[in-house]
């Protein structure tokens, strides 16, 4: 008998639709995308491979025409598809609601060519009720979502093969350009040049470490006589004092205020003011909010947090993923009020919330992104879907929770003290505290920050009760509200702009109407696979090849990588979706021009003209002659001057563009024009031992380079450890790195080799394919065959977990807990331990310079700091419905 063909993205979907749908009906996935213009030249038709536009495969000289191929990888779906619809009554259409679902069902029509009705169904969550409310109200496809998906491929498809082959020939080869992804890479490496612009400027104030009620709080010196004291905001980007009417202390004047307030006891309590406040809760997610939030609390990447989205949706337990409303439909409200009853209270409801979408050129016609079921607690779902999706699914429900329950009310509590020095000038310490009266939505939710500054600020701080006039004197002084504790001159460097973060940026790329919510993962991906930007801890940091793509694409193709210009074809974009443009006439005036205005085509066409991107550096002191970074086969270089031999030398690709100048450039052609340093032989075998630095950072090596062109064996080398340096470097450290990966003996199992080494994701023991990262307490140079195999009867665990602790040095007993001190080599850097508190090394600090009294001072002020955030174990994503191929 005949059923209904109802066909879908994922499997995943199809076996949730399946629950509800039942026997009734057919379903089927095509596993994303059926069909895409050609990757592959050897994809191209034949019919257009000689044209002069066929590795374009739209045809720029008539009418646009995209030319779509099935991939190898979907011919058998599309057979099983074309299987299933001999029996099938009609084809219903369920592909996700959005441009690129309406697309993927324009496709399926396009190549099942079905002779059964066709219809198009869709729903914004997968519930039975939702999924029989799309099948009472189907239509037919929606022609101009489709044209606007389709003019958005050809765009992106006619920019980056018309803009690649340029950066090819003028930069490096592999490179690529696209319409999205460029604006993303010009905004971090603009940042990044504010921060090589910056200069840091130093200033001093006094902190007051005071007690009473048996609460200690510290009050910041904020005024002496009638000027303010300079703050880090006072500062501009130049290191001067921007504002006129503050006083910068420096340090002799800092300290010298300290010794005579010191000596001015008892100071006075001048003003007390206590304010009652509210603190509404955040509205529920949007995709570019979640991602964010997901970075900032889980530490996840945004394809990561997508690809968890995209399970929870196809599995049932949240609404659409892929949106930038952030309104909830009254069903879900009611529903949200019921959970907030049953699980708070009823006075943690008050009524009703709708939040206005505040996104430039809103457009993706969905709901918030939500649970289907309120009544599913994130504990209820921990058991029923992987770790991943089971920690964005607690967000998820968090968030709308909360965006429905009652305001928090607080009181906002600040605390004035004037000391006076012998000559009656005052000087007035500021303190300020949180009271939470009412929490309100914070019993479900606080929102994180891209500022740990602000994080900070939002956590409950009492102050203890005080009245003007209350007297603040020493501990022993009875008559005294306040004790003074410590009063300690503090300096303090101004700070430069913070690089983006996944989250900044996608925050950035919002406001500014660039790309939509399906671009933001994928764009990012692709600036890191093209070695556009890499990782330091969350921030993203560009390298010299982004410099030198911006400064060509800025320098010739203004336009193509403008904010605004980028934000108003996506505008473009939605007129065509409503139907308001017609979208052959858009694509034509962006490749071809409109009026003055030169099109893409005419731009490109005398590269000749278009220059080598170069960025200077500075001048070398001792020859006069430039020092500047450019571009070649292998990467970015050093130049001195004109160039030739011992004078250019490769960049680290982890090189930080704003701290690389003039004396780091000509240290790496100094390192280069001596060769490399020879620590010393190797005892077995009378090799020497030397340390290199390449492309991919410092290492060592056993034995001499053969010669270019020599067939003879590649000496062993291995990279250097986080931690290490190799101007510090020993022989005998060497020696250890050099014997990685260590043979620790034969498994019993089967007699093959069990190894220890240390790989990208750290140290690790490996048996065959199997393996298994060491733990903190375990050392790769020490751990034997009987550590190995106790690691290897455990149950695997995620890559992404703590790695285990190499120890650098001992650096003494903690003067007051008596803890044992120790450096150790972390993933991102050396760091001091007590036990209890890890802080980070400063970047220009050596591990092992640090004395004692240093490295209690840096955890001290970790300490003071707060609680780190948790890093998070990354699961490795699991195996399934492919997912739908998003174009940056």
């Amino acid at each position: 008998m005949a059923k209904p063909l109802v066909i879908v993205e994922s499997p995943a979907k199809a076996r949730t639709l399946r629950r509800f749908l039942g026997n009734r009906y057919r379903i089927e996935a095509s596993y994303g995308h059926v069909r895409d213009l050609p990757e592959r030249a050897s994809d191209v038709p034949a019919a257009i491979k000689k044209k002069p536009w066929g590795r374009l495969a739209v045809d720029v000289d008539g009418d646009f025409t995209p030319y779509y191929v099935i991939s190898a990888d979907k011919r058998k779906h599309i057979q099983e598809l074309k299987t299933a619809l001999k029996d099938a009554s009609e084809v219903i259409l369920a592909t996700d609601p959005d441009r690129e679902g309406e697309s993927i069902s324009w496709h399926l029509t396009e190549v099942l060519k079905p002779r059964v009705p066709v219809r198009r169904i869709v729903f914004h969550e997968i519930t039975e009720e939702a999924v029989q409310h799309a099948l009472e109200n189907a239509h037919a496809v929606d022609e101009h979502l489709v044209r606007a998906q389709e003019s958005r491929r050809i765009l992106d498809r006619l920019f980056g093969y018309t803009l690649s082959p340029v950066l090819w020939k003028k930069v490096q080869t592999g490179l690529s350009a696209g319409r999205v992804q460029s604006i993303a890479v010009r905004l971090i490496v603009e940042r990044e040049e504010e921060r090589r612009a910056f200069r840091r400027a130093s200033y001093w104030n006094l902190d007051a470490r005071l007690s009473g009620e048996g609460r200690g709080f510290t009050a910041t010196l904020v005024r002496v006589g009638d000027r303010r004291v300079a703050t880090g905001r006072d500062f501009d980007a130049s290191g001067t004092l921007a504002a006129s009417d503050v006083q910068r202390l420096d340090e002799a004047e800092a300290r010298q205020l300290k010794e005579r307030l010191e000596s001015r006891l008892p100071w006075r309590v001048t003003a007390v003011e206590a304010k009652p406040a509210i603190q509404r809760p955040a509205p529920p997610f949007t995709t570019s909010t979640l991602q964010q939030e997901a970075n900032r609390k889980l530490g996840f990447s945004a394809d990561r947090t997508m690809s968890a989205a995209q399970r929870l949706h196809d599995e049932g337990y949240i609404s659409y993923h892929r949106t930038d409303s952030t309104t909830l439909s009254e069903k879900a409200l009611r529903e949200a009020a019921r959970a907030i009853r049953e699980r708070y209270g009823n006075e943690y409801y008050d009524k009703p919330r709708q939040y206005q979408t505040r996104v430039r050129n809103a457009q993706e016609a969905h709901e918030a992104i939500r649970p289907t079921d309120f009544t599913r607690a994130p504990q209820d779902a921990a058991g029923d879907v992987e770790a991943d999706a089971a920690r964005v699914y607690e967000l998820v429900w968090q968030r709308a929770v909360a965006s429905q329950m009652a305001d928090a009310r607080l009181v906002r509590t600040t605390l004035e003290i004037t000391a006076q020095d012998e000559g009656g000038t005052a000087s007035v310490f500021s303190s300020s505290g949180k009271a939470i009266e009412f929490p309100g939505f914070l019993r479900a939710y606080v929102e994180g920050s891209d500022d740990p500054a602000a994080e900070l600020g939002d956590r409950e701080t009492l102050l203890p009760t005080c009245r003007v006039g209350d007297l603040v004197g020493r501990a022993e002084d009875a008559e005294a509200r306040l004790a003074l504790n410590a009063l300690d001159a503090r300096g303090h460097e101004t700070q430069p702009p913070a690089r983006y973060t996944e989250a900044s940026l996608v925050k950035r790329l919002e406001e500014e109407g660039i790309g939509r919510p399906s671009t933001y993962a994928p764009t990012i991906n692709t600036i890191s696979r093209r070695g556009y930007i890499f990782r330091q801890g969350k921030a993203l940091v560009p390298s010299f090849t982004a410099f030198a793509v911006t400064q060509l694409l800025k320098q010739h193709f203004d336009d193509y990588v403008d904010v605004g210009f980028t934000a108003e074809m996506e505008e473009d974009l939605d007129q065509i979706s409503n139907g308001e443009r017609d979208w052959l006439e858009f694509v034509r005036a962006f490749y071809r021009g409109d009026g003055d205005r030169l099109g893409l085509e005419q731009r490109v066409r005398d590269d000749d003209s278009i220059s080598y991107p170069v960025v200077d550096l500075g001048v070398d002191a001792a020859s006069g002659e430039t020092v500047r970074v450019r571009s070649g086969r292998y990467g970015p270089f050093v130049q001195l001057g004109e160039g030739g031999p011992g004078r250019a030398a490769s960049i680290p690709d982890d090189v930080e563009p704003a701290d690389f100048g003039v004396e780091d450039a000509l240290a790496l052609l100094k390192a280069r024009a001596e060769g490399p340093r020879q620590l010393g032989t190797d005892p077995s075998t009378g090799l020497p031992i030397y340390v290199l630095s390449g492309r991919f950072g410092a290492y060592v090596q056993l034995g001499e380079s053969p010669e270019k062109g020599s067939k003879a064996p590649k000496p062993k080398r291995t990279s250097l450890l986080p931690g290490m340096a190799p101007e510090t470097i020993t022989r005998d450290e060497a020696l250890k790195l050099l014997s990685l990966p260590r043979e620790l003996g034969p498994h019993p199992s089967d007699g093959a080799p069990v190894v220890a080494g240390w790989g990208r994701f750290g140290p690790y023991v490996k048996h065959g394919s199997d393996f298994r990262s060491l733990e903190q307490d375990d050392d790769v140079f020490a751990v034997d065959l009987g550590r190995a195999l106790e690691l290897f009867e455990r149950e695997k665990r995620g890559r992404r977990r703590q790695a285990a602790k190499t120890v650098l040095r001992e650096v003494g007993m903690h003067p007051r807990s008596g803890a044992k001190i120790q450096m150790l080599a972390g993933r991102y850097g050396p760091y001091v331990t007590d036990g209890t508190t890890n802080a980070s090394l400063p970047k220009d600090g050596d591990p092992k310079a640090v004395t004692l009294d240093e490295a209690v001072a840096l955890l001290e002020a970790r300490a003071a700091s707060g609680p780190p955030r948790r890093r998070v174990a990354r699961r490795t994503p699991a195996r399934g419905g492919a997912r739908k191929q998003k174009s940056a």
